[in-house]
């Protein structure tokens, strides 16, 4: 890996010599400009308006052209001159809290490694420390003859420093968000932290891939190879969100079908969890019918007990009388028999 700074962190009277290599690179297809017809690259030239002559690049400057159209010619010497105390010094300013800084104001990201072996104790001591405190240095650094604000921090073993906007620089957001007015029901926020524990099960990050980049690298080989240029649907973006309910729960059973075999535990649990929520709120109307019923099934229940009481008396009253009755015949045909048995002896 190639350095692209040398210098030194200055904190107090302790110097850390250091070398700056950048962290990131982006990837990519580089596209140039060519004609449509031919095929053939576009060179642009760089041509004087005033003179209307071709400039090579060792004569070209820089300018600031004031509002009367007056022009200040700057030159490389010029800019070489300008007082730069932070050009060959990263200069700590300040330890503070990592959540003090604002992400939105940092840019770049670069790798910090001391420069020779002299270098090592000293920045192992810096490394440690931020560590344990748990803080972040805000620091001064000139890159490309610019001074940039510059946020040291701790990554694995490393130290890496993140060039940052300016204070000036962050432009106000004016009035970009929701009115205050809008509000967030409960259980519109229960179902969303559903559906976000939903989406980060299982997430590896090493897993992305940029799939314009594919694309784009498809579409060339088949015009390198002569063959049509595929074609793949673009899954159109909604346009509206007419019921939040129904679309958090259909995201959920989304996030839900995609889920590897045997690893849909926890995300079952989270739709079942949005599934009650939202069958809690169908089923609230829903209870004052439900009251009413119970109450008819209870109506009825007494007229039953009614209706078999009475059954019962009448079956029994009918029962006894029956019972007399018939007591009363055999007794009636019993009675002549013993009169006649007299009259034979």
């Amino acid at each position: 890996m190639r350095s692209m700074w040398k210098g030194a962190i200055g904190f107090g009277l302790v110097s850390v010599p250091v070398r700056l290599y950048a962290a990131v690179q982006e990837h990519g297809i580089k596209l140039h400009q060519v004609h449509d017809e031919d095929g053939g690259r576009i060179h642009l030239k760089r041509v004087c308006d005033a003179c209307g002559k071709e400039i090579d690049y060792e004569h070209v400057a820089k300018g600031f052209e004031d509002d009367e159209g007056h022009t200040a010619v700057v030159t490389k010497n010029d800019l070489a001159g300008l007082p730069l105390p932070s050009k060959k010094l990263i200069d700590v300013l300040a330890f503070v809290d990592a959540d003090r800084i604002d992400p939105l104001q940092l840019s770049g990201a670069y790798y910090l490694a001391p420069e020779n072996a002299a270098a090592n104790k000293p920045y192992a001591l810096l490394r440690e420390t931020l560590k344990q405190t748990e803080r972040v240095a805000v620091t001064k650094i000139a890159l490309r003859t610019r001074e940039s604000l510059a946020l040291l921090r701790v990554h694995e073993d490393l130290l890496t420093l993140h060039t940052m906007y300016w204070p000036d620089e962050i432009r106000d957001a004016g009035d970009l968000a929701p009115p205050a007015s809008v509000t967030v029901r409960p259980q519109e926020l229960k179902m969303a932290t559903s559906l976000m524990d939903t989406l980060s099960e299982d997430f590896d990050l090493d897993s992305l891939e940029d799939e314009y980049e594919i694309a784009l690298g498809e579409l060339i080989s088949a015009h390198l190879d002569h063959r049509p240029a595929p074609r793949k649907e673009t899954t159109p973006a909604p346009d509206n969100v007419i019921d939040l309910m129904a679309a958090l729960q259909a995201s959920i059973d989304s996030a839900g079908r995609k889920a590897p075999p045997g690893k849909a535990g926890p995300r079952a649990a989270a739709q079942d969890d949005a599934k009650k929520t939202a069958e809690s709120k169908r089923s609230t109307s829903k209870k004052a019918p439900a009251k009413k019923t119970a109450a008819k099934s209870t109506a009825k229940t007494a007229t039953s007990k009614k209706s078999a009481a009475k059954s019962t008396a009448s079956k029994s009253a009918s029962a006894k009388s029956s019972t007399a009755k018939s007591t009363s015949a055999r007794s009636a045909q019993k009675a002549p028999a013993k009169k006649a048995g007299r009259r034979a002896s």
